[in-house]
């Protein structure tokens, strides 16, 4: 699915039209690619127009953000953070008018209680019923669940070095990986990435026991893991509701929560009494992803889990992870959700994982000033007959 949508986007793209209509068009792309596209809309395109949970990429891309809340369209003529800025804003003069409103309701009420049944006050009475016959309700925008403060259960303690890979090598018909050599201490948070088809997910497998390999991967003490990939939705009982499959695994205090969470994750109302079996793929993987949550694991591995998410999810999501005791890797292309979120990235890319120290803007950056250098000298060699020569 990745191949066919860069060839589908690369067809739009080489039609050079007047507009392009984009729908979650980072959702199969690495990083890489994500980066190229970007600056390929911000630079060369026409008219733009974006639908996207990729918070980076539109605020790299776009100028202008519409907004569809309580029935309506809200437009903004600024970028994505600078919206939500001016979103908070509105909703809070929302609020204040919401809540002035809701006491001069009240007011009314009290005053035609009172006097009901007083006749030198029926005239006042009847007016006051026909101000509140008159009153058009104030609406406030949906509320921000990314506030919803989600933890992982307590889980074991683990061992100091959750996974040891040493000399790991997988070939299928060529060699995806070799010389492999890593250590994941306890807490760490970390990110795996590289474009795709460079062995991220294979190394998961190989963590995961779900494929053969060559070479010493240690699993730590007391490890208990917590694994999400795409596939991972097709394991849920479709004979039962969105609510059940959460209800069933959550413990404690958390049930409480459960309406909560699951319209923190795109299933509130009537959502939540669907049954697994008519989901899409996208509501199966979020479905799943909740589930996981409520699981007590000390080592989460996470495959692109944000694929089907909403800004929102992600942001309960990501407070979920950073605030988990446990060890976690995270596989992923979506750069404004591993910042601030990992300490250290493993590039995957021609055979080899290369681990980098810091977030991932910290690695994006160094491989930026890298290709730049190696631009530099490629233009240098090609480019200076004179140096050419003096070689020689």
């Amino acid at each position: 699915s990745c191949w066919r949508m860069r060839i589908e986007l690369a067809k739009l793209l080489l039609q050079k039209p007047d507009l392009l209509l984009l729908d979650e068009p980072t959702n199969h792309l690495d990083i890489g690619s994500i980066q190229w596209l970007e600056q390929f809309l911000a630079t060369r395109a026409n008219a733009v127009m974006l639908v996207s949970h990729d918070r980076a990429f539109i605020n790299n891309v776009t100028n202008r953000t519409i907004e569809i809340t309580c029935h309506r369209i809200n437009d903004y003529k600024v970028k994505y953070d600078e919206y939500v800025k001016l979103r908070d804003e509105r909703r809070e003069q929302q609020l204040r008018a919401y809540e002035n409103q809701q006491k001069e309701i009240a007011d009314i009420k009290q005053f035609i209680e009172t006097f009901r049944y007083k006749p030198t006050k029926s005239n006042q009475v009847q007016s006051r019923i026909k101000m509140l016959e008159k009153i058009v309700p104030i609406e406030v925008d949906e509320v921000d669940t990314s506030s919803l403060h989600l933890k992982f259960p307590p889980c074991l303690r683990s061992g100091d070095y959750p996974i040891i890979c040493e000399d790991v090598k997988k070939e299928y018909a060529h060699v995806v990986f070799a010389d492999v050599n890593l250590t994941i201490k306890r807490g760490e948070k970390v990110a795996f990435v590289g474009n795709n088809g460079e062995g991220k997910s294979t190394l998961v497998k190989c963590i995961m026991g779900e494929i053969p390999y060559e070479g010493n991967l240690k699993i730590g003490h007391n490890v208990q893991i917590g694994y999400f990939a795409q596939n991972q939705a097709q394991l849920l009982d479709g004979n039962i509701t969105v609510f059940d499959t959460i209800d069933r695994v959550a413990k404690g205090d958390i049930r409480l929560k459960i309406r909560d969470i699951l319209g923190a994750f795109m299933f509130g109302g009537e959502a939540s009494d669907k049954y697994v079996k008519v989901l899409s793929g996208g509501e199966r993987s979020r479905l799943a992803m909740i589930r996981l949550l409520l699981e007590p694991v000390n080592l989460l591995i996470l495959d692109e889990p944000t694929n089907h998410l909403d800004m929102q999810s992600k942001a309960v999501l990501k407070q979920a992870i950073r605030e988990f005791d446990g060890t976690a890797i995270i596989v992923s292309h979506d750069r404004d959700f591993l910042d601030g979120l990992v300490d250290k990235v493993y590039e995957f890319g021609g055979g080899k994982v290369r681990e980098h120290l810091g977030g991932i803007y910290d690695f994006l950056q160094k491989k930026q000033i890298e290709s730049l250098n190696e631009l530099g000298k490629n233009l240098n060699s090609a480019g200076s007959p004179s140096a050419t020569s003096t070689s020689q």
